[in-house]
């Protein structure tokens, strides 16, 4: 009977541990209300989706197959 007390008490601490957390971090809003929309971040887009880095790469790989001049 004890360890059942415990563990609920256990559980009850930790939910309310669980909820003081997500209020700090901003996680948590009144019910029904919606996050404010904020300022869109920019789009992170590796150097394979840039077309001048795939232009100088193709350019930088034409000259390496290319015998030297002489």
């Amino acid at each position: 009977m004890l360890f059942l007390i415990a563990f609920v008490g256990a559980a009850i601490i930790a939910l309310v541990l669980w909820k003081a957390m997500g209020t700090a971090n901003g996680d948590a809003l009144p019910q029904g209300e919606r996050p404010a929309p904020g300022p869109a971040r920019p789009r992170v887009s590796g150097p394979d989706d840039d077309p001048d880095f795939l232009r100088q790469l193709d350019e930088r790989v034409k000259r390496q197959d290319e015998p030297p001049a002489g």
